[in-house]
């Protein structure tokens, strides 16, 4: 998901998106990913997982071919969604095949290799898709994304072999379909606020027609005998605790990354390379803190590490929300850090909270729900702070004087702002336009910090009362709660 944001520049020059498209071009992908995620998964343990795998790889590379031949913004969109559909396909097995291997005394030190991996591909993305962008346009990144899934279609064809439980489940269309119109819905109505207003009928109507549709999702789980997600696991308050921080740990994380390279790029005037190169810190911090944390679990307890670690999410966000064009480079060091490190460190106990709190046969459960707060959050962290951030330039940008047709194109975003203000010669209009952005960036990044700040006051909240590993509760307890 993060890969293609280094391009997000490139994209706007050429198809001429707005703001608010470049925040679908994004979030399409992830919307669909994690609406998706539970259906896929289910899917593909009835009907085959490496029959899913495959085919998702397939789509995948179908879906990337067609994007890289796209010239129009909603094309692109609906493009990122038919890869989203794939990537629902193609990510539940990861995590499920660990937690099924290693033994429980085993499991968190697997789980923080696979969550130091899972947080550092995205800036590792990031450096690989700068890196063909040096070399050619936008399109690389897609082809890029052919290359990748065609090595992975011939390496399951070989070597993964099939494994499914056809008679284990009976798919839950309604809960799917319910999933896909509330998240629809809610992420519509807070990407498209800032063309509305955020106290508009239609963004409130909106919401609150999304969060009705997604309680619906809930009571039908309730009642259905075999759920995509039983609501009675939430009971247990390490599984919640580990729910909730990833959720919100990644809604602050992918939200910078949308934020963030657009600045580099469009505010600093970095190339491609150099922007994925400059937070490249922050993949270096999260990888050996994510290491260290089951170390640190061991001597301490998970809850002080976890805690820990959000607040140094919060922190690196709060750094680095006053950034502008102007801002030295050891500012930006200064937030990565410190972001990276609370990442890594969070991240860990948050992935085992998830697994360690389900027995053995509901760990394929422990894998969808931790592989769907991850999108989910990145979904709606992309939709809020991008949003934020399009109102923020919008409410500040001073458009007093210039003439119509070119005061619309800085309008609909920066990437615009600079291309006609290049054209013309306009370095006035350039210049209030990053400030503007840089002003929207600051509410952005503070909006990430808060969400950062909110799961350590429920992580705080959850694990006051919930011990582990004393009161882990047995098969017995669990295989009422929810069965996969």
């Amino acid at each position: 998901m993060a890969s293609l944001n280094v391009a997000l520049p490139g994209i706007a020059r050429e198809t001429h998106a707005s703001q608010t498209q470049l925040s679908w071009i994004i979030d399409a992908y992830s919307l669909v990913f994690a609406a998706l995620l539970l259906l896929a998964a289910t899917l593909g343990d009835r009907f085959g997982r490496r029959r899913a795998l495959l085919g998702g790889l397939a789509l995948f590379a179908g879906g990337s071919v067609a994007a890289a031949f796209a010239s129009e913004p909603e094309t692109l969109i609906t493009l990122r969604a038919v890869l989203g559909v794939a990537a629902a396909f193609v990510m539940p097995a990861t995590l499920s095949t660990i937690t099924s291997t290693f033994p429980r005394e085993q499991r968190t030190r697997a789980v923080s290799v696979w969550a130091a991996v899972a947080g550092a591909s995205a800036v590792l993305g990031l450096l690989a898709s700068g890196s063909v962008l040096e070399l050619w346009s936008w399109r690389s990144v897609f082809w890029l994304n052919v290359v990748l899934a065609v090595v992975a279609f011939v390496g399951t064809y070989v070597f993964v072999p099939e494994s499914a439980e056809p008679g284990k489940r009976r798919v839950d269309i309604v809960g799917a379909t319910l999933t896909v119109v509330g998240l629809g819905i809610l992420v519509y109505a807070v990407i498209e606020a800032p063309e509305h207003g955020w106290a508009s009928t239609e963004t409130l109507s909106g919401m609150a027609l999304g969060l009705v549709v997604l309680a619906g999702f809930v009571a039908w789980e309730l009642r259905h005998p075999d759920p995509l997600l039983d609501p009675r696991l939430f009971r247990d308050k390490l599984f919640a605790a580990g729910t909730v921080s990833i959720t919100l740990q990644f809604f602050a994380f992918f939200g910078f990354i949308f934020v963030a390279m657009q600045y580099l790029q469009l505010v600093r005037g970095s190339s491609a390379l150099v922007a994925a190169l400059s937070v490249l810190p922050m993949s270096a911090a999260m990888i050996p803190s994510a290491r260290l944390a089951p170390k640190l679990a061991a001597r301490v307890g998970a809850r002080r590490p976890w805690l820990v670690g959000l607040v140094l999410v919060a922190v690196g966000l709060a750094v680095l929300a006053p950034l502008d064009g102007g801002s030295s480079y050891w500012l930006i060091l200064a937030g990565l850090v410190p972001l990276g490190a609370g990442m890594g460190l969070a991240m860990t106990p948050a992935t085992a909270a998830i697994t360690d709190s389900l027995p053995s046969h509901l760990q394929n459960v422990g894998s969808a729900v931790n592989d769907l707060s991850r999108e989910l959050g990145g979904a709606l962290g992309i939709a809020v702070l991008g949003s934020v951030l399009n109102a923020g330039y919008r409410d500040t940008l001073d458009l007093d004087g210039v003439p119509s047709h070119i005061a619309e194109a800085a309008h609909s975003s920066l990437a615009a702002a600079n291309v006609v203000g290049a054209r013309t010669g306009d370095t006035s209009l350039m210049e209030n336009a990053r400030d503007a952005f840089a002003s929207g960036m600051h509410l952005a990044l503070l909006t990430g910090a808060g969400a950062a700040v909110l799961g350590a006051v429920a992580v705080a909240v959850l694990l006051r009362t919930a011990h582990r590993p004393a009161d882990t509760p047995t098969d017995a307890d669990l295989s009422t709660a929810g069965q996969r």
